[in-house]
């Protein structure tokens, strides 16, 4: 995969794929180094202005989650084209929660922090 290739859309296909496929994975612990990795492998730096953030990225974590719990659709394909479809496949989705200056803040990329809007919404556990 380029760097170009590394789209809003293509991140959440892979979160999906990760939270679905790679139940080996523990995502919350790893996230930040796999896109970390990633981002330096093509190139990309992760600093005060670019690469991986942190509260954007687990927010959508948590968002895709609270998705699946909520969708009918099986099948990976499905599933990413439904959730690109929702609410949370949104570019914008986070700014329901965060402001954009906190959103966008150099402490909200380096690492999480809480949403100063309204609480993110908790999936809820599977049945």
């Amino acid at each position: 995969m380029e760097r170009a290739d590394w789209t809003h859309e293509a991140h959440l296909a892979a979160c999906l794929y990760l939270l679905t496929e790679r139940r080996d994975l523990d995502v919350d612990a790893e996230i930040a180094g796999l896109i970390s990795r990633f981002n330096e492998s093509v190139g990309g730096v992760n600093d005060d202005q670019g690469g991986y953030h942190d509260t954007i990225t687990r927010a959508y974590v948590t968002g895709v989650r609270l998705f699946l719990a909520e969708t009918e659709e099986a099948g990976l394909s499905a599933q990413v084209n439904a959730l690109l479809l929702s609410p949370v496949g949104a570019r914008e989705w986070p700014l329901r929660f965060y402001s954009h200056d906190l959103l966008f803040s150099v402490a909200a990329r380096r690492g999480y922090v809480a949403p100063d809007l309204a609480p993110l919404a908790i999936p809820r556990a599977a049945p």
